[in-house]
């Protein structure tokens, strides 16, 4: 898609609520999903997709090693606002050649290593999910980290050939946390543990007062190196 015909969209919507955004895209695109990683940000727009019935449709990964909370908030979220999530999985075979050649916790041992582990347990299954649809909507916003600081309201998918959609690009903490309070939206408990960023169990750490809200993911690694992938432009 022709970058001009991105920026023109960014101009048009950028005064757009999340609600009005998402309604324009359902209304102009055939197939637009939510990919959900079950972060409080994606609560927010699951909430606003379901109490407004919006239709389109709601996704998330599992890789295998997610924490049993976001089990439990998958089941809570389905109950309260009577949506299927539909999940998606890794290939069994690619997971079991990785770890007969790397071990279990090869990520431990070297980014390639990370970054391969990430490839087979979320960015296959990305893709093969968003296959079948012309936008996807995500819950990033720029005050997340350093490397989601030049993201945009609307962006293209170079990887995935598609429209990705931000609603909550401009939204602060304390914006998201506000709305989840009023509107009493389920959330994952590891939330209240100082868990902001919620990936697989052995990924993620809880951070300390004053650490970047994504210190807890990937620890190990320099924070310019901490995605997985699945947000590459």
């Amino acid at each position: 898609m022709e970058k001009s015909l991105i920026n023109d969209l960014n101009i048009k919507l950028k005064d757009f609520s999340p609600e009005e955004l998402i309604k324009y895209f359902v209304s102009n695109y055939k197939k637009v999903s939510l990919a959900s990683s079950m972060g409080v940000e994606d609560q927010v727009l699951t909430h606003i997709i379901a109490t407004n019935n919006i239709s389109l449709d709601i996704f998330t990964l599992d890789t295998g090693r997610i924490f049993p909370e976001t089990y439990d908030l998958i089941q809570k979220t389905e109950s309260k606002y009577k949506r299927r999530i539909e999940v998606y999985f890794p290939n069994n075979n690619e997971v079991e050649r990785m770890v007969k050649a790397k071990g279990i916790n090869l990520f431990y041992e070297s980014i390639e290593n990370r970054k391969q582990c990430c490839n087979i347990r979320k960015i296959n299954p990305l893709k093969r999910a968003l296959s079948i649809y012309d936008v996807w909507i995500c819950g990033l916003r720029k005050e997340q980290s350093v490397t989601r600081e030049n993201l945009a309201l609307v962006e293209w998918d170079e990887l995935n050939g598609l429209l990705k959609i931000n609603p909550l690009i401009n939204w602060t903490e304390k914006e998201v946390w506000d709305y989840v309070k009023v509107n009493k939206i389920p959330y994952n408990n590891l939330h209240d543990k100082s868990f902001p960023s919620i990936g697989c169990q052995p990924c993620t750490r809880a951070i300390m007062p004053g650490e970047d809200l994504r210190a807890g993911r990937w620890w190990w690694e320099n924070p310019e190196t901490k995605e997985c992938g699945l947000h590459k432009k």
